[in-house]
């Protein structure tokens, strides 16, 4: 093992570096907590009135004393459909929490953002959920309380693969992999929407507050002529005593939330990976230094064994092949006890084996070839992987492609794609291009994955793709007959500029669940921590296969 870190004092601009980035998080901060009001305050008090909790309420009522609720996709849908007023958390909340030492997913419709009616986000977001539960293996809670597709965008939510209807195949598959699913209707539950909790394993609803049919009375009345109120056509004592539909009838929220808890109290607890865990030790350095250690501005370099040294077992690390690919670091820790791989950007200058300066945040090939191995290695010996990613790309130019970037760039993702343990990957930086790939992005299928307040992500840097897409647009221009004098040029430049950055924020990414959740650097700790053992879960693994990789 090799000790690795410096103090505070010793590391440049290190109170400048800290208070950017603490206002920087203080910014995501305050919108965190705008955004949980929901539909607004008057909203929660009229929720309250009819005698409701709210979405949060209900969540926190299933928790164990003295734990936390892990949310994610908190900022889902920020600064979208506002010409319809705008859907705070996509009117749904999804975390995952303990009921009597079971880790269990659960989602929440807030009937206080359009009713709880489902967005396009809302149901990609319902997916993400069910997805965590299939991956993980843990029991999935439903907390119904909607209006149903938000009609006006019902042709970005209806027909296709990844909409609403996606929902209850996945419903299908968490049952005939075992994995339970119980559902409250604590209000509404209408046409498609019905189908979600009658396809768990069992389901209650509350009298006098929950209902749930295909078609509400209204359209009963337009489609057969029919005059019936909603509580006679699918109210809880038709849909549990006579219609046999549901199982259990609650009085109100509370013995709701009671009966669930006590319900998956007798749930047998499945076996665990076994991911190796020792007895934690604190990092050697505050895990608050972190916002020192990052830099102020994200064009910045900074060293990434810093990082490393704020969130690892007693600032320890045996790092691989450490005098080559010097660009990326590979290594194993532990963090919080957990055993686990990491694989980070230098953002340092640094000289390669080669005695080539390197600018740090590119991926070269020998830091590609080294990954390659690394993620092997990590498979081999089925240890989590966890990716710190602030990464500009991979290199170019002549040398970089005489040497074969291409193809050593195709192994790290190949490797990464076909990786079987649980992957955790924190956008720390810069998340460019290529480099996202290879570095586990999305699209790539980590168990997790989150960013600081501090990360970009997007095809290339904004300084790149507005100095491109200007002179793509002034020589369109220029076919056309039409020029632009250099003041125009500039404003046009500033104009795309600013339009990149807005669109390569983490708030816009968390919109899209492009991440699950932007998170405090302060907290990376905690968060791997709690990510593996959310993982462990799930003893299964596939056999591990790479297929053709070139040399």
């Amino acid at each position: 093992m090799a000790f690795i870190g410096k103090p505070a004092e010793q590391l440049p601009d290190f109170h400048i570096r800290e208070d950017a980035n603490k206002e920087k998080l203080r910014k995501i901060e305050a919108e965190r907590e705008k955004v949980k009001l929901g539909g607004g305050k008057d909203a929660l008090e009229k929720h309250h009135a009819k005698g409701r909790l709210t979405a949060r309420e209900r969540i926190a009522g299933l928790l164990d004393p003295g734990t936390q609720f892990f949310e994610l996709s908190t900022f889902a849908a920020y600064d979208m459909y506002l010409e319809y007023g705008g859907a705070p958390s996509s009117g749904t909340i999804f975390g995952i929490g303990k009921i009597y030492n079971q880790e269990c997913v659960r989602v929440s419709n807030d009937a206080t953002v359009k009713a709880g009616a489902w967005f396009p986000i809302t149901c990609k977001k319902n997916l993400r959920a069910q997805e965590i539960a299939l991956e993980n293996n843990i029991p999935i809670i439903y907390l119904v309380d909607s209006a149903g597709v938000f009609l006006p965008l019902q042709e970005e939510i209806f027909p296709d693969k990844e909409h609403f209807g996606r929902i209850f195949r996945n419903n299908a598959r968490l049952s005939a992999k075992g994995i339970p699913q119980l559902a409250a209707i604590m209000g509404a539950c209408v046409a498609g929407g019905a189908y979600l909790p009658i396809m768990s394993d069992e389901t209650i609803i509350v009298r006098n507050q929950g209902s749930v049919f295909l078609a509400g009375s209204h359209l009963v009345k337009a489609a057969i002529g029919e005059v019936i109120d909603n509580e006679s056509l699918g109210g809880a004592q038709v849909q549990s005593n006579i219609s046999g539909v549901t199982d259990y009838i609650a009085e109100n929220d509370v013995e709701c939330l009671q009966l669930l808890r006590s319900l998956v109290s007798k749930i047998k607890t499945g076996n665990k990976a076994g991911f190796n865990r020792i007895q934690p030790k604190p990092p050697k350095f505050s895990y608050k230094e972190i916002y020192g250690v990052l830099p102020d501005e994200i064009i910045k370099p900074y060293d990434t064994y810093e990082l490393i040294a704020r969130i690892t077992d007693n600032s320890e690390i045996d790092e691989y092949k450490a005098g080559y690919g010097k660009s990326l670091i590979t290594a194993y820790a532990r963090i919080d006890g957990w055993s686990i791989g990491i694989v980070a950007n230098q953002r340092e200058v640094i000289k390669s084996a080669a005695g080539e300066m390197q600018v740090g945040g590119v991926i070269y090939s020998d830091s590609a070839d080294k990954a390659t191995r690394f993620i092997l290695n990590c498979n081999q010996k089925k240890i989590p992987l966890l990716f710190l990613q602030d990464v500009t790309g991979f290199m170019v130019g002549k040398r970089a492609e005489h040497g074969g970037i291409i193809k050593d760039g195709a192994k790290m993702v190949n490797a990464v794609a076909n990786s079987i343990v649980p992957k955790i990957t924190i956008i720390t930086g810069n998340s460019f291009g290529a480099g996202n790939y290879a570095m586990c992005g999305k699209a790539y299928d980590p168990r997790f994955i989150a960013a600081y307040p501090s990360a970009k992500i997007s095809v290339m840097g904004g300084n790149q793709a507005s100095s491109v897409l200007t002179d793509i647009k002034v020589k369109q221009l220029e076919k056309s007959g039409k020029t632009l004098s250099d003041d125009d040029k500039n404003k046009l430049k500033t104009e795309i500029l600013h339009l990149y950055e807005k669109h390569s924020t983490p708030l816009y990414a968390a919109a899209r669940l492009w991440i699950d959740e932007i998170i405090d650097p302060a907290q990376t700790r905690e968060f791997v921590s709690r990510c593996i053992q959310i993982a462990d879960n799930n003893p299964e693994f596939e056999t591990f296969k790479t297929g053709v990789i070139q040399t």
